[in-house]
């Protein structure tokens, strides 16, 4: 038997009507879906049969052909018989709420909205109506007269009363009758977890909370009187609230858009203060390892024992460094001559060790000595020898006498640098003694 809608009486509200107007429903529309049963319904066993052959009895199908749920709606089909009061697509309602759909198109198309599938199923128009998926009110009369009350199941949780919306409650409404002091923003305030963002959208079967305080007397609502109709009941809602439900719609969609670029900027600004967080840290690091190398280099340099160098004789140079020459084998002179009288006190120049002491050829009689700088000095010609080979000496230290052994044109000393121990590695002999604070 086809379920009738049951529709109240609207009282006349002090609100808003624009923003009170939509009544409660599966999502805020009217519901013509599981209003009137007409002539043109099928028994459920038929759509079962319809739903076989379309999806092979699968009502939560959607393969991405642009057809949903076990009858194949298309969207744009399910939308504009209702189907969005259920679910926004056909694929994620409820078989009932399919078949009560279908009845809209079955009444408004006929079998041919399924050709090839109504045939087989043996759909058409008329027939026992399916049972609707939701709680039907009370059948309507076949006469104008006044209905007998219904009572809508209520509850009560210590103090505070409870409230079952029914189908064609608006907050509003319910405010006024239950007597909830502050109106319908009261009453919505106290049940906005339940009701969602959209104080107009309210669902039969919802149980609002009352708040404490409030003198709810009534427990049920008499059912208005039934009202004779010559036409079909509403197929939908009327243009005016879908623009206004597409505008809202645009509206939140715009509201979330601007908070998302938002946090998305503000996630680059973080991200960009964190990377420029840390390359002052590196910079910072980088600064106090440098400050640290040069501190160590401080400390090394001060750490270096100084060489405190010693002219070896008391005299002035006489043959210069390099002076240019077959007198020497190298073709120059590769030292510098102190002309000094035998016999005269010989002292070590810098603080080291003796690597040689004693007869050198054509240097006669010598001396070499390794400083700590890697420098070696070499003292030739010389009449006697004070120290030997191995040991340590300091600067100023008397390791021999002057004389004139060896390849010699009379007494003096033959002072050389070298950077080796060997011949052939000599440097300025002055330059390195001045180099050490010796005025010669």
């Amino acid at each position: 038997m086809a379920v009738r809608g049951r529709h109240r009486r609207r009282q006349q509200s002090r609100f808003n009507r624009a923003s009170l107007t939509v009544t409660a429903s599966g999502a805020g529309l009217a519901l013509p879906l599981v209003a009137a049963g007409t002539a043109d319904a099928a028994s459920a066993d038929t759509w079962a049969k319809v739903a076989a052959c379309e999806s092979s009895g699968d009502w939560s199908v959607n393969t991405g052909n642009g057809y949903y749920g076990g009858l194949q709606f298309k969207q744009s089909t399910w939308e504009a018989y209702g189907g969005s009061a259920y679910a926004g697509r056909a694929d994620l309602a409820t078989k009932d709420q399919q078949i009560a759909v279908a009845e809209k198109v079955l009444d408004g198309q006929g079998p041919g909205a399924w050709p090839a599938c109504s045939q087989k199923a043996g759909l058409t128009r008329g027939g026992p109506a399916p049972v609707a998926p939701e709680a039907a009110p009370a059948p309507r009369p076949a006469t104008s007269q006044a209905a007998t009350p219904t009572t809508t199941p209520q509850s009560k949780a210590g103090t505070v009363e409870m409230y079952t919306v029914v189908r064609g409650d608006t907050l509003s409404q319910i405010a006024d009758d239950q007597r909830v002091k502050g109106g319908w923003q009261r009453l919505y305030q106290a049940n906005r977890a339940q009701v969602g963002a959209d104080p107009d959208l309210i669902v039969p079967g919802q149980r609002l909370q009352l708040k404490p305080g409030a003198t709810a007397t009534p427990q049920s609502r008499p059912a208005p009187k039934a009202k004779d109709r010559t036409g079909p009941e509403p197929t939908g809602k009327p243009a005016a609230e879908k623009a206004a439900d597409a505008a809202r719609a645009k509206a939140v969609a715009a509201k979330k858009a601007a908070e998302a670029k938002k946090a998305a900027e503000a996630k680059k600004a973080e991200e960009g203060r964190k990377a420029a967080a840390a390359k002052k840290a590196e910079q910072a690091a980088a600064a106090k390892k440098a400050e640290a190398a040069r501190k160590a280099e401080q400390a090394k340099k001060a750490a270096a024992p100084r060489t405190t160098l010693s002219s070896p004789v008391d005299a002035g140079p006489s043959t210069p460094y390099r002076a240019s020459g077959a007198s020497w084998s190298k073709g120059y002179h590769t030292g510098v001559d102190f002309p000094v009288p035998t016999g005269t006190s010989v002292k070590a120049a810098a603080s080291g060790t003796v690597v040689s002491a004693g007869w050198g050829g054509s240097y006669g009689y010598q001396v070499v000595i390794k400083h700590a700088d890697g420098k070696y000095s070499q003292y030739a010609h010389l009449s006697a020898l004070t120290v030997r080979g191995g040991q340590s000496v300091q600067a100023g230290q008397r390791i021999a006498r002057s004389g004139s052994t060896g390849n010699s044109t009379g007494p003096h000393l033959h002072f050389e640098v070298r950077t080796g121990p060997g011949f052939g590695s000599d440097i300025d002999p002055l330059a390195y003694l001045r180099g050490g604070g010796v005025k010669v």
